[in-house]
């Protein structure tokens, strides 16, 4: 569970801290070229204290894929961006494959534990 909350915690400011970049307008925006910095420096340390309970490819699909998700999602609704319908899709489908690699995983665990 713990993990699962730092990991949480990794999407959020990873998210954060990419918002920031679009801000930083080429990091010629002081507050939020600082944000990019501790938006990054955060996630990745919360990234790695969830490796300590998650498997390594399970965090970074979930990071990186809710990540991209969000990201599309804040770029959308603040700064207007586009996302078309191939775009939704594809969206759709880098979440089914996060949820099927950890799905995947779970399946994993229970078999070895019933053998």
């Amino acid at each position: 569970m713990k993990g699962m909350i730092f990991l949480a915690a990794a999407i959020i400011t990873e998210v954060f801290g990419s918002t920031m970049l679009k801000l930083s307008e080429g990091f010629t925006q002081i507050g939020p070229s600082i944000g990019v910095i501790a938006g990054f420096a955060s996630a990745f340390t919360f990234l790695s204290m969830s490796l300590k309970t998650i498997d390594l490819s399970s965090a970074y699909a979930t990071w990186s894929g809710i990540g991209t998700a969000l990201t599309a999602i804040i770029g959308y609704l603040l700064f207007g961006e586009t996302i078309s319908m191939k775009g939704i899709f594809g969206l759709t489908l880098v979440i089914a494959g996060v949820v099927l690699l950890n799905k995947s995983k779970s399946a994993k665990k229970e078999q070895t534990v019933l053998h």
